[in-house]
């Protein structure tokens, strides 16, 4: 022991470290044991096994669910089918809490959810981490925790912030054929907002709301129908209906879900003379790379006569500072042609910029270079740029005509996914921009102007968005 320290200080320090080596659990019940005054040795019991049968036919479960220490009270009143699993319950809960699925969770019966006396049903990584004992919440129903009224089941959500809620079941009834799985009934006073701190009192939460008494009981049955909604029972496009179930339960999934929904039903579609005049700028690169090539210098930039040209036609150049004459400071033309050469729209071959095999029979036909570009936006699965590019796609194409896209719309979404940059931060909104997909529908627009680059796509960009997402 160094000489500086005292016999105090080395039993702190033995302490701390098996404190950092015990449960959540062992933790509680230590400081349970230290509150008795028997003063009893603490003892890990057998957790008890109060599940009963399923039942053999559905149910509808009326449950209060209470917000444990809201002043004034917190809670909601939803109808749930009895053969719902209890991590389909969480998600449920998440929405009529407005919470987003960002923390750990887990339900009890018997007991507090840390109580050593309870029997346990946990989240996927408490199952994993193996540190408490209980069953995964994937594998057991809830009318086998909650049977007869008057049964009560816990569960807490976030366990910094310690949100408790107690559910009670009030009433049970017959299930009819196609009952939905949950309904909202009641219920009152807005919850607390994600990460806040534990607030629970109304005066701490006029801090963090808008308006504490806020409750909405047709919003929030919208919300539980927009989440339980199967984006394929209504043609929705398939990757982005793989990118959306993917999110956890969130206004942010929600808004998305709407979207599919408008997305399937969107018909409207630019005709053949539309398209050739908002694709005039792809179409310049393409005619002139098939006429021959274009040249590039030396340093692979386009020759000051053809950046020009291009700048002329290129919506994007619209009022761009400067002779307009070197690529190399003509930014967006720049950016424009290396977008077009990703998408493998266009090729370098021996210092001249040509069309690809697959693009060379879209050179004079806009139907086909329609098709061509819808079906070269979205990048392979399993990458970032393949789920921004299906997120900003959806915004783009089921954004109101004359209406700017929200511009963190989806670098929210992205973050919901799990996206981070190199260095841990947030996806901010100019990386998004910056996607090839955007860089082309920013330029494919009837006018030249440069509206795009403030949000306010043009019809035709909104268009090739959905018909991009439609043919993915």
């Amino acid at each position: 022991m160094p000489s500086n320290q005292t016999p105090d200080d080395e039993l702190l320090r033995q302490f701390r470290q098996r404190l950092s080596e015990m449960s959540s659990e062992e933790i509680h019940g230590i400081l349970h044991g230290v509150l008795d005054a028997s003063g009893r040795a603490v003892r890990r019991p057998e957790r008890p096994d109060l599940r009963h049968p399923p039942r053999e036919e559905p149910a509808l479960f009326t449950l209060r669910v209470d917000l444990e220490h809201a002043s004034p009270p917190i809670w909601r009143r939803l109808e749930l089918r009895s053969d719902l699993m209890l991590e389909e319950v969480h998600g449920i809960l998440q929405t009529a809490f407005g919470w987003f699925d960002a923390h750990l969770w887990r339900f009890a019966a018997g007991g507090h959810p840390f109580d050593l006396e309870s029997q346990l049903f946990l989240c996927p990584f408490d199952v994993e981490e193996g540190e408490d004992e209980g069953l995964p919440a994937s594998q057991v129903r809830l009318d086998e925790v909650l049977s007869t009224s008057g049964d009560r089941l816990g569960y807490v959500y976030d366990y910094g912030d310690d949100w408790q809620l107690r559910l009670l079941l009030e009433s049970v009834r017959p299930a009819g054929d196609g009952s939905p799985p949950a309904r909202a009934l009641s219920g009152r006073r807005a919850a607390p907002p994600e990460d806040c701190g534990g607030f629970t009192r109304a005066e701490d939460l006029a801090g963090v709301l808008p308006d504490p008494a806020h409750f909405d009981l047709a919003e929030l049955q919208r919300s539980l129908e927009l989440a339980d909604l199967d984006p394929a029972s209504y043609g929705a496009s398939a990757v982005l209906t793989a990118v959306v179930t993917r999110l956890p339960p969130s206004p942010v999934r929600e808004d998305l879900l709407a979207r599919s929904l408008a997305l399937a039903t969107a018909t409207d579609a630019p005709s053949a003379e539309e398209k050739r005049t908002a694709l005039r700028g792809v179409s310049w690169f393409l005619d002139h790379a098939a006429g021959g090539g274009l040249p590039l210098t030396a340093a692979g930039y386009l020759k000051p006569a053809d950046v020009e040209s291009a700048s002329r036609v290129v919506p994007e150049m619209t009022d761009w500072i400067g002779k307009n004459n070197r690529e190399i400071n003509a930014f967006p033309l720049l950016h424009f042609r290396e977008a077009l050469k990703h998408l493998k729209i266009l090729r370098t071959f021996k210092g001249q910029l040509l069309p690809t095999r697959r693009a060379r029979p879209a050179v004079e036909d806009p139907d086909a270079l329609w098709s061509l570009l819808a079906q070269s936006l979205i990048p392979p699965p399993g990458s970032f740029a393949h789920d921004a590019t299906v997120l900003l796609l959806a915004h783009i194409g089921s954004t109101p005509s004359g209406t700017a896209v929200e511009p963190q719309a989806t670098p929210k979404a992205l973050d919901r996914l799990g996206w981070r940059t190199r260095e841990g931060g947030s996806v901010d909104r100019w990386r998004v921009r910056d996607l090839p997909a955007a860089t082309v529908l920013r330029n494919i627009t009837p006018e030249q102007d440069r509206r795009a680059v403030r949000g306010d796509w043009s019809d035709a960009a909104r268009a090739l968005a959905r018909e991009a997402l439609a043919q993915a």
